[in-house]
């Protein structure tokens, strides 16, 4: 392991000592479990119950996160970055979360998932403006996510003509999250370049705390806090729900941030949307919709992408695909934040 490289570990498994592909594997296996218990839940209880209040169940989950960090030891004596490094990544990320969960109450959980998949391309196009990042991508990377990209709208359009639930309110909200996104996963790289000694519990921490407070002026201004607070109220099992989907959700966050500090943040938003397209598929099967022709085209496409982003690179390709690193990586980040920061920029 280089020098500038910092220990990881991940629940205890230290993948720091682990071949890359082992790395890979058990970031992506927690991260597979907790998002499909999420999707599971997610669909249940915006489209079987109704109950459509994101920027509420947010913020409650918020809470569970800051109990499962405290469980995991994590003080914040412990941090290694100061609080204003979280306040444009917690802005972002809540902002994501809630409208996320939002959109639900607009469009049914696939449209809303192929939608979010398509987050890859604004991730890699950001990712080359991103202080200290300035990443650059082989072509094959951006056919595959081209390829990603087409079938997922394939698909949401078959979904449009099968499902009712499907309103351009609800698309408004998720291309939100999808801009959001595209900010959020190269900020976390970012901060992580800066700082190889920023630990994924320290990520998720400071941006639960500095983010939570970032939910209440939507949910008051919508009057959603209080129409939240009286059906949950009349319903006591949705906490269940939510607490559950919030402890699988953590695992998955977690191996999120592991997996955006060892390969990267288009890396993983590739590794996202296969978990998006199996979720998907796991959304048909159990709650029992139609499929159509069109669907199988849609979700062909996704497989050819994924194939070919899976596909290894030749050696002479390799250059053109780099984390800027070493310390003047870490300088130009610094400097590159610094600025941001003087700027008030976004």
């Amino acid at each position: 392991m280089k020098n500038e490289e910092q220990a990881r570990f991940l629940f205890g498994i230290s993948l720091s000592d682990l071949p890359k592909w082992k790395q890979f594997l058990i970031c992506s296996s927690g991260f597979f479990f907790g998002y499909l218990v999420n999707g599971v839940c997610e669909e249940y209880v915006y489209n079987r119950l109704q109950f459509s209040y994101g920027w509420y169940f947010t913020f409650v989950q918020g809470f569970v996160y800051l109990f499962l960090i405290y469980l995991q030891g994590f003080t914040p004596k412990q941090m290694v970055n100061p609080w204003k490094t979280y306040v444009k990544l917690s802005a972002v990320l809540m902002g994501s979360h809630g409208l996320t969960k939002g959109s639900l109450a607009f469009l049914n959980y696939p449209a809303q998932l192929m939608f979010k998949s398509t987050k890859v391309l604004p991730v890699m196009v950001m990712g080359a403006f991103i202080p200290g990042l300035r990443r650059k991508y082989p072509a094959h990377e951006y056919i595959s996510a081209i390829l990603l990209v087409v079938g997922l709208i394939l698909f949401t359009l078959a979904d449009a003509q099968t499902s009712p639930n499907f309103s351009v309110v609800g698309v408004v909200m998720v291309t939100g999250a999808l801009v959001m996104d595209s900010f959020l996963g190269n900020l976390q790289e970012a901060i992580f370049t800066l700082n190889p000694e920023t630990t994924q519990m320290e990520m998720l921490f400071c941006s639960t705390v500095v983010g939570l407070p970032f939910l209440i002026p939507p949910m008051v201004l919508t009057g959603e806090l209080f129409k939240a607070w009286n059906s949950c109220s009349q319903h006591l099992y949705v906490y269940g729900v939510l607490v559950f989907e919030a402890m699988a959700t953590f695992i998955g966050q977690v191996s999120v941030l592991s997996l955006i500090a060892i390969f990267g943040a288009a890396t993983t938003a590739m590794v996202t949307t296969a978990r998006k397209a199996v979720t998907l598929l796991l959304s048909y099967l159990i709650f029992t919709k139609p499929l159509t022709e069109q669907h199988g085209t849609g979700l062909l496409l996704i497989a050819m992408g994924i194939t070919l982003k899976l596909l290894p690179m030749p050696v002479d390709s390799k250059p053109g695909y780099k984390r800027v690193s070493s310390s003047v990586a870490s300088e130009e980040t610094r400097n590159g934040l610094e600025v941001e920061e003087k700027n008030n920029l976004v």
